[in-house]
């Protein structure tokens, strides 16, 4: 068996990254909502802890296409 490429070894890096930033965004989310919710805390902080939930996602979702668009090249 060969050694991986430097490029497949980036990949993989790549994929690692986006795998711990969605872990991290899920439980930091729920972890947010249900503080929120045993506080009391305003409505705007639960759409505040959601909107950063949804940019951590949409960045998760855009290195993932950009790691297959690298793949099938």
């Amino acid at each position: 068996m060969t050694a991986p490429s430097p490029q497949d070894m980036a990949l993989a890096r790549e994929a690692r990254t986006v795998g711990i930033v969605l872990a991290a965004t899920i439980v930091l989310w729920v972890g947010a909502q249900f503080v929120g919710g045993e506080m009391g805390w305003a409505p705007r902080f639960a759409l505040l802890a959601d909107l950063a939930a949804l940019a951590g996602f949409v960045w998760a979702l855009v290195v993932t296409y950009r790691i297959w668009r690298k793949r099938r090249a």
